[in-house]
């Protein structure tokens, strides 16, 4: 009888093995339910491939892929840990190939776990019910007012492309302090849908266009922010000077700091490493998107110039006070791309805390900030925000200006 008993336990213990849901390689529609209340919800695309050995999830935003390498699976419980940023999946694999769970964000302590859902097989990023086979287009620079007339209403540049012949959309929004990254979604009728996805940044918008051709909607960020929106194509419509809106308390303050790097060594423009050559002081936090990006376009810069003189060092300012949690959030970025030049643990978070630090600079109004000094460490120029690779034409006259800037640096 016990053998029998044992016999059954085998099978039943089995078929648990093998109905144990799989993680299916191919694509997925990923919905991130901002507001149950009224169902308002982010999708996005991604995909499971198989690379090696590994199983990878990657993440498409426009012309961006952002390669996911972190996935535990433990039952049909799966684990994403998303590259860089301090944010997570926890998920249930079910039968049908599909996902459920949470995104975790651990940046925030309120309204920081987002119910998601993952459609397997699935390629289109928005599903309306009400397909319009005629569409607007929305292509052109258009010039933006964030949650206009009230007191924080601010000024943004959209930048869209509507791909010809057809309903798809990408594009950015360009802003004094950044942009925000690539953008993707579709044109129905005359509405505008947009969203993105990157492990930090959760946005969705969506506008109709109006009768006189201006467009009014609403963007989302997360499950804690919303505000509405209008934009009249307007090509001629410019920022502030990104390089007017931070400057020097007195205009021969010299730039000084003193942090540790990641080993501990204290840094100072003191050290001889910087003697007699330009260098490049990047104000940053691993948690920032446009951080990231300006990280990934410095690194590039750096093994480009380094032998020729110049020097770079970032201080980051995290958005953690613990010493270990920031030195392991940084190292993730610095291994990320390659960063070879130091990067400092300031131990401060926040733009007040970053401003009483460096009190040569009349404020730090945005990360990142990026100040340019020449061989005898005078400030040259100071760069508030970054333009990313989603800006396009943007993005390729920031790099052109600031090679032509350090070849003039070097050659002084």
């Amino acid at each position: 009888m016990k053998k029998r008993c044992c016999f059954i336990g085998l099978i039943l213990m089995s078929f648990v093995v093998l109905s144990k849901p799989k993680l299916k390689v191919g694509i997925y529609r990923g919905v991130l339910l901002l507001n149950p209340k009224d169902t308002t919800e982010l999708p996005f695309n991604f995909e499971i491939k198989r690379v090696g050995k590994k199983i990878n999830l990657i993440i498409h935003n426009g012309d961006e892929r952002i390669n996911v390498e972190e996935l535990k699976q433990q039952g049909d419980s799966l684990t994403v840990q998303l590259p860089i940023f301090d944010t997570e999946f926890k998920l249930q694999l079910l039968e049908n190939g599909n996902m459920k769970g949470l995104w975790v964000n651990h940046y925030r302590k309120e309204k920081n776990a987002i119910p998601f859902t993952a459609y397997y097989n699935t390629s289109q990023r928005f599903i309306n019910n009400e397909i319009k086979t005629a569409y607007e287009n929305f292509e052109g620079r258009w010039e933006t007012t964030f949650s206009p007339q009230t007191p924080d209403s601010s000024k943004a540049i959209g930048v869209f492309h509507h791909h010809e012949q057809t309903q798809l959309v990408t594009g950015t929004f360009l802003t004094e302090t950044g942009d925000y990254r690539f953008l993707e979604g579709e044109a129905n009728g005359n509405v505008l849908y947009l969203s993105c996805f990157d492990g930090s940044h959760a946005f969705l918008f969506k506008a109709i266009k109006q009768p006189d051709g201006s467009l009014k909607g609403n963007f989302y960020s997360g499950a804690h922010w919303h505000e509405t929106w209008t934009a009249i194509k307007n090509s001629a419509f410019q920022l502030r000077d990104a390089e007017s809106l931070t400057s020097l308390n007195a205009p021969d303050a010299a730039v000084q700091f003193s942090f540790p790097d990641l080993n501990g060594r204290f840094v100072s423009l003191n050290d001889k490493r910087f003697e007699g050559k330009p260098v490049i002081v990047q104000l940053m936090g691993s948690w920032c998107p446009n951080c990231m990006d300006e990280s990934a376009y410095l690194s590039t810069l750096y093994q480009q110039y380094q032998s020729q003189g110049l020097e770079l060092v970032a201080l980051a300012y995290e958005k953690t006070t613990d010493s270990h949690k920031a030195k392991q959030q940084v190292s993730r970025l610095v291994q990320r791309f390659q960063i070879q030049y130091p990067v400092l643990l300031t131990g401060l978070s926040g733009k007040d805390k970053a401003s009483e630090s460096l009190p040569f600079l009349n404020k730090v109004s945005a990360f990142p900030t990026t100040l340019f000094l020449n061989r005898n460490h005078k400030v040259v120029k100071i760069h508030t925000g970054f333009s990313g690779p989603a800006t396009g034409k943007d993005y390729e006259v920031f790099k052109e200006n600031t090679e032509r800037l350090i070849n003039r640096l070097l050659q002084e």
